[in-house]
């Protein structure tokens, strides 16, 4: 199998071709106008919102998306304590939501001074991820196709945020995307309610979202919400262990990004092995490793998990591949698989302890998929 001579994208990526000269699309910018393109409206929406003074036709000015995560907790503070919004923060409880976000959610609360809002809808987005992950999936796949449960995931609650934001007249909701997330996310409310029915179809949408979603199709353009991704603002600045270790410094976060990691994380990996041929997060890998071949000195990350420089990324993916197949046809034995996932782990530099914690996540997925009615 052929990588790419630059990033270690395979040829069969999907989305990805590879050239003559063994350099991707992806590293020769192919897609970029596409990219830039969306880009460029998100930033007119974001200096938009940041010029907006207080909504008129409400009390907040904002619905803030809150997962618990560090990147949520470290904006929404921002939101509140510094630019002083009025600010609903809104957290979709996902039914596979790691207990250590959990706790974050509860420190937020205890010191800031926001509105917590807790939706639920346990029983549709576990319908839509049993219907995600047991459909065959088309070859030979666009750009992000192994990333499309946790792409579902994502669309089913930012759709229950903007129902919840029409239905109390707010005019903005903030999405804390990395920098590197922004890129690939759809900001235009309708193309997020549009490209969910396109991929699950009329039925099984107005069914998820018991026909509330049509009238956001055809709403008057002024009374939809706007999507803002705050992080487009300190693009150039982001810097993971920076913000993890302010979070800590004010008590706001206990945990490191792979701990605070929705519990599918395994299941994530083992649809995009089987499926793709590549572990979850290859094209962050495969993005952080493109920047240090062209600038070797190059220390930031424009996503949630770095990646060490050293790292053998193509031997740390077949390793972690052997393994996830091996939990997933239930052979092998524990310990072993343990220990080799804590040194995958402990090679793209987490802790220990966290380390542990995600390796004993990926121990358990055949549990997690039986209750999610997932075939392995």
């Amino acid at each position: 199998m052929r990588m790419c001579s630059v990033c270690s994208l395979k040829e069969n990526h999907p989305g990805v071709t590879l050239g003559d000269d063994g350099v991707c699309s992806l590293c020769k910018l192919d897609i970029a106008s596409d990219l830039v393109g969306s880009f460029a409206y998100t930033k007119r929406v974001y200096e938009e919102f940041a010029r907006s003074g207080p909504n008129p036709d409400g009390d907040y000015d904002c619905l803030f998306m809150y997962s618990g995560g560090k990147d949520s907790t470290y904006m929404l503070d921002k939101f509140v304590n510094e630019y002083g919004k009025r600010v609903i923060s809104y957290t979709f409880d996902v039914p596979f939501e790691s207990e250590n976000a959990a706790r974050n959610i509860q420190l937020a609360q205890e010191k800031i001074p926001a509105k917590f809002v807790l939706d639920a809808d346990d029983v549709n987005i576990k319908a839509m991820m049993r219907e995600v992950f047991n459909r065959q999936p088309g070859k030979p796949g666009k750009y992000l196709d192994e990333k499309f449960p946790c792409v579902s995931c994502r669309s089913f609650f930012v759709i229950r945020a903007i129902l919840y934001a029409i239905r109390e007249k707010i005019p903005y909701i903030a999405l804390c995307a990395d920098p590197q997330q922004i890129l690939t996310m759809e900001s235009d409310v309708r193309e997020v309610v549009r490209s969910f029915y396109q991929t699950f179809g009329p039925r099984l949408t107005n069914e998820f979202f018991r026909g509330e979603v049509e009238e956001v199709l055809f709403a008057e353009e002024g009374t939809l919400p706007k999507i803002v991704f705050p992080f487009i603002e300190m693009r150039y600045l982001y810097d993971p262990d920076r913000i993890v270790a302010e979070l800590k410094a004010k008590g706001l976060y206990e945990s490191s990004p792979l701990e605070t990691h929705c519990t599918l994380f395994p299941l994530l990996n083992y649809y995009s092995f089987t499926n793709w041929d590549c572990m979850f997060y290859k094209l962050n890998a495969a993005s952080h490793r493109r920047s240090v071949r062209r600038n070797s000195s190059y220390d930031r990350s424009t996503f949630s998990i770095k990646f060490p420089h050293a790292v053998d990324l193509p031997v740390l993916e077949e390793r972690m591949k052997q393994v996830v197949l091996e939990i997933a046809e239930g052979r092998g034995e524990r310990p072993e698989q343990e220990s080799e996932l804590v040194d995958i782990f402990r090679h793209l530099d987490a802790t220990e302890e966290a380390a542990l914690f995600v390796a004993r996540s990926f121990l358990d997925m055949r549990n997690v998929a039986t209750e999610m009615g997932i075939n392995l």
